[in-house]
C-alpha cells in the first residue's frame, strides 16, 4: 500500500472532499498566467537615509 499524496491533518475528510481538493489544486497547477503588461521596477534609491543607518560601524568596515 503505497502513502497518500495529501493527507488530512486535522479533523476528517471523506474520499469525495479529498478528490474534490485534488481536483482544484490540479486545476489551478495547470492554469495558465494571465496576460499582463510588464511594469516598470523602481531602482533602488543610491543614497542612504542618515536616521535609518546604525549608531556604530566597526572601524574596519567602510561603506
Amino acid at each position: 500500500m503505497s502513502t497518500p499524496d495529501i493527507r488530512v491533518e486535522k479533523g476528517h475528510a471523506e474520499p469525495e472532499e479529498v478528490a474534490a481538493i485534488t481536483a482544484l489544486l490540479l486545476a489551478r497547477a495547470a492554469a495558465q498566467p494571465l496576460q499582463t503588461t510588464p511594469h516598470r521596477v523602481r531602482a533602488r534609491a543610491g543614497w542612504r537615509r542618515l536616521e535609518r543607518e546604525p549608531g556604530f560601524r566597526a572601524p574596519h568596515s567602510w561603506h
